[in-house]
């Protein structure tokens, strides 16, 4: 699929621009599906009480709340191809509001189970963002925009560690029991889901030149080859070893960094005899790196591939990755509370610049089958996740051994990213489209320069 008149820059305080519109509603609608995906996790130890539940059954609802959202970043690239960005982000965030408004109905594990496995499908929305941005940027600045709308978005995850405990906090005040305070602080983010589907069905569209259904309909966009529009892009992106490289890279960086939204503040909760409302503030530190460090993962993927072409990108993200592997190794050993944040902080920032330089690459795998491949690589955030999870169910493992096996685990994955490599025609054709991205934002500079001598 080629689109054409993609921005050439990102005028960040700008929505005059259906790209700049876009950009900001995607790292909304992200942001706010983080908070409803994630808002249980800092209340955890109140539930926990509240159901009676095990080391093992908590372990279980962490990997649930990841595990469905593997199956649908599958579907939902595909989907993203044949329907559109935007008729796709809406209908995910009205139907993920149900399941976040509705976990304060669980009266037993099993039901709370089940509500964080449906909760789990709004994580999805990760492969929309990353695709809307996908079309709407140029090869010059797209790994910059790629990694600040999944950056932003992902700060949800750190900010619901704050504020949902402040929010039960208030509710309790009222004289609400504890019991019953987690279960109404849960309908706030999902009414806010709601106003984001609003949103964003009113004030973007799929590409710069219009929405998908306008487009093929007058013949500007080719449909799809199949009757379904996204298995053929599905199986072609699946037959690509490049994709699994990233699958595997981003199950390192991503599902790590899912892993630590669940357990942060039960982890510094119990190890360090913190209360909820503490534990919960420095839980959120880790996310609050999402403001610039996978911004800055993908700037730099970005400013390397001006000079060293693709190779540049492939090699900063092996570069963090094993980064990532040993910061985490780092913060696992960390017995005093100071040490241990800035531990945790200095991780984050690898695990965030990994999850932008992963995005950095991505759309340049397979242009015509964008979405199958962002699909693809983003379920394997949550297949990491997954896997991870499984280390924080075992009762013979604390969560300070489960820590350090999974930073093992990370340096050795950092090694996938190797895999990838581009031919020297796709390279070449690359590098050209690099270029004319750059002309056409210089000329522009040049015009505007232009209108504003013209108008002293």
């Amino acid at each position: 699929m080629e689109i054409r008149h993609k921005a050439t820059r990102i005028d960040l305080f700008s929505l005059k621009t259906v790209q700049m519109r876009a950009f900001h509603l995607t790292w909304f609608a992200f942001f706010l599906c983080f908070f409803g995906w994630f808002g249980i996790a800092p209340l955890m130890a109140v539930v926990r009480e509240d159901l009676g539940l095990t080391k093992a059954q908590i372990g279980n609802t962490i990997i649930a709340s990841v595990a469905i959202t593997v199956l649908v970043r599958l579907v939902i690239g595909p989907l993203c191809d044949r329907l559109g960005p935007r008729k796709t982000y809406t209908a995910l965030l009205v139907l993920g509001s149900i399941p976040v408004m509705c976990i304060g109905l669980a009266n037993s594990y099993e039901t709370f189970l089940l509500a964080r496995l449906a909760i789990g499908a709004i994580g999805a929305s990760f492969v929309i963002t990353q695709y809307h941005t996908s079309v709407m940027f140029a090869p010059n600045v797209v790994g910059t925009a790629n990694a600040t709308t999944a950056g932003w978005g992902n700060l949800g995850g750190g900010i619901t560690q704050m504020v949902m405990p402040l929010i039960m906090a208030a509710i309790v005040s009222l004289g609400v029991e504890q019991t019953m305070g987690w279960r109404l602080a849960m309908v706030v983010p999902g009414l806010v889901l709601l106003v984001a589907a609003w949103l964003y069905w009113n004030f973007t569209q799929d590409c710069p030149e219009g929405n998908f259904a306008e487009l093929r309909a007058n013949g500007t966009l080719a449909a799809g080859r199949d009757g379904l529009g996204g298995l053929h892009s599905f199986a072609v992106a699946a037959r690509d070893v490049r994709v699994w490289a990233l699958f595997i890279a981003y199950g390192a960086c991503f599902g790590v960094e899912l892993t630590l939204h669940n357990i942060a503040a039960i982890y510094f909760f119990d190890k360090f005899k913190l209360d909820l409302a503490t534990a919960g503030m420095i839980a959120g530190l880790f996310g609050a790196m999402c403001l610039f460090a996978r911004t800055l993962g993908g700037y730099v993927s970005d400013r390397l591939a001006a000079g060293s072409g693709l190779r540049g990108r492939v090699l900063l993200l092996f570069a963090v990755l094993f980064l990532e592997g040993l910061a985490l190794i780092l913060f696992s050993q960390m017995g005093a509370l100071v040490a241990a944040v800035v531990a945790m902080m200095l991780f984050s920032i690898f695990v965030q610049m990994g999850c932008g330089a992963t995005f950095g690459i991505v759309p340049f795998i397979n242009r015509k089958a964008l979405g199958a491949v962002a699909g693809i690589v983003g379920a394997g955030g949550n297949m990491g996740a997954v896997a991870a999870g499984f280390l924080f169910k075992s009762e013979s493992l604390t969560y300070q051994q489960g820590l350090f096996y999974l930073g093992i685990g990370v340096t050795v994955a950092s090694f996938s990213a190797l895999a990838i490599r581009f031919s020297p025609e796709v390279a070449a054709e690359e590098k050209r489209r690099l270029e004319a991205a750059l002309a056409e934002r210089d000329a522009a500079s040049r015009q505007a320069g232009a209108v504003v001598v013209a108008a002293e």
